[in-house]
């Protein structure tokens, strides 16, 4: 059931040319900046059956969490999965608090999950940051696969480059992009298991992109494909793509 397809809720399709990302019904999309790290985390939930999902639960304090919690309670949302875009532990430490409340599964793709258990592999070490006993991940992703809440799709991109196992999560009208595509930048590539040759190919990935396509990255302020081909230096040795995807 979970081999290359992940659904909770309605309107499941094993094709996704024939699924219709994201825009099922009107997507919530809220974003939480957490932790030492200034890591961005995501709400995203469907506002037709209120299931939703958490994209990098990178939150340190009670406080932090008790925020993110406090506005899915205030919408009624029902947090059916836990996605990391990938296994640095300021995009993780929030893991085991939601895991414990939501019920939720963790998913994270195959290279990174190794990451999730081990304090030096996910850098909290590096860091100097907080170490905690987080759980493992529940289920693996893997290039293409479609994580589906209520009515809304997702289609895992596998976007390495910062991490092995880095993706981007894409949907009708945006994509979530972790630690590969910053406003301007990108994700360092000078860390364990980080590739500057492999993170050229995801952003040469990304650039294909549609160029109306909202950008939401793992740090830092919101943009679009448009705007990062069009002033973001890694991006602009690119040639134009079609609208389409």
């Amino acid at each position: 059931m979970y081999s290359r397809y992940y659904c909770v809720g309605s309107l499941c399709s094993l094709h996704l040319k024939n699924h219709r990302l994201q825009d099922e019904c009107s997507m919530i999309t809220k974003m939480f900046t957490v932790g030492t790290l200034f890591t961005n985390c995501y709400v995203v939930g469907c506002t037709e059956t209120k299931e939703a999902l958490i994209i990098d639960p990178g939150f340190e304090t009670d406080l932090e969490a008790e925020t993110v919690l406090k506005e899915i309670d205030q919408r009624k949302l029902q947090v059916r999965q836990i996605i990391n875009t990938h296994g640095h532990h300021d995009h993780t430490a929030g893991n085991g608090i939601m895991k414990t409340l939501t019920g939720a599964p963790i998913l994270i793709h195959e290279y990174d999950a190794p990451m999730l258990t081990d304090s030096t592999k996910n850098l909290s070490v590096l860091f100097g940051l907080r170490t905690a006993s987080l759980p493992p991940a529940n289920r693996m992703l893997h290039d293409g696969d479609v994580v589906q809440v209520g009515d809304i799709a997702l289609r895992v991109l596998h976007t390495p480059g910062h991490s092995r196992g880095g993706i981007s999560l894409l949907g009708a009208e945006a994509v979530f992009t972790g630690d590969t595509l910053f406003a301007g930048s990108i994700g360092r590539t000078d860390l364990p298991g980080s590739s500057y040759e492999e993170i050229m190919l995801s952003l040469k990935k990304l650039a294909t992109l549609p160029d109306h396509m909202r950008v939401y990255p793992g740090h830092g302020p919101t943009s679009t494909i448009r705007e990062e081909k069009r002033q973001n230096p890694f991006l602009q040795n690119f040639s134009t793509s079609p609208d389409t995807f």
